[in-house]
């Protein structure tokens, strides 16, 4: 419950909160600072940012992983994590959304940053069972509806967020009934796992998984939602 009141007061009135107490809370929730950042309404600096990279390189990254099983997802966060730190060649800018139009709401605007943080625009982002329609709109506007919060179960695990965390975030009631539409948290570990990585080394992860994965990736997901429920810690 404390997490969950933490987690809702810094998306109502974050910005209140000093960047260091932020820090030092996002250490204490095992939340990124650049994210807990963006829920409290603060600028991220540029450290914590994205390196500027090849967008298709992004988008090829982000595909491949999302045809890796649980065990596999783990073996290439832990390569990814295992490479070396490289000079960054510029910051990541996030494309427009389409029209030029900013985000109208705080949710809309806490999603689209998310996003950002990972070196994604919309159309780097893994199939997710959302039409890019549906996601323009929620980093548009993101206004309450019935069906929100199945549009926060879709993107919740791309972005390596839990439900009960980023349901929190968007001030929605969570059930423990409410599952993954799509992927868990646990891919979007590995593209949490990958925001310093240039693009040779997004390559380089693109091989590793090919490698821990031989199957043919003829568009065979293996989310939790298409049978893999009980591969994830999470669902035991």
């Amino acid at each position: 419950m404390e997490r969950v009141f933490i987690l809702s007061s810094l998306a109502a009135s974050g910005t209140d909160t000093a960047p260091q107490r932020l820090t030092e809370l996002a250490a204490e929730l095992g939340i990124s600072s650049a994210d807990l950042l963006v829920v409290a309404g603060h600028p991220v600096p540029a450290e914590l940012l994205p390196p500027a990279r090849d967008a298709e390189v992004v988008r090829r990254f982000a595909h491949r992983v999302s045809h890796c099983d649980h065990a596999q997802l783990a073996a290439l966060e832990a390569f990814v994590r295992s490479l070396p730190g490289l000079p960054a060649p510029g910051v990541f800018v996030q494309p427009p959304w389409p029209y030029g139009r900013p985000a109208e709401t705080r949710l809309a605007t806490v999603l689209s940053g998310l996003i950002r943080n990972r070196g994604f625009g919309i159309r780097e982002l893994p199939f997710m069972g959302l039409s890019f329609s549906t996601l323009n709109e929620m980093v548009r506007r993101s206004d309450p509806s019935p069906h929100r919060w199945q549009l926060l179960s879709a993107v919740a695990g791309p972005l390596g967020w839990t439900l009960p965390d980023l349901f929190a975030v968007a001030d929605e009631p969570y059930a423990k009934e409410i599952a993954p539409m799509v992927h868990c948290h646990h891919l979007g570990r590995v593209y949490a796992a990958a925001v310093p990585l240039t693009t040779a080394q997004l390559i380089a992860s693109v091989e590793e998984a090919d490698r821990l994965d031989v199957r043919e990736a003829g568009g065979a997901w293996r989310p939790v939602s298409q049978g893999f429920v009980e591969e994830c810690p999470d669902f035991p």
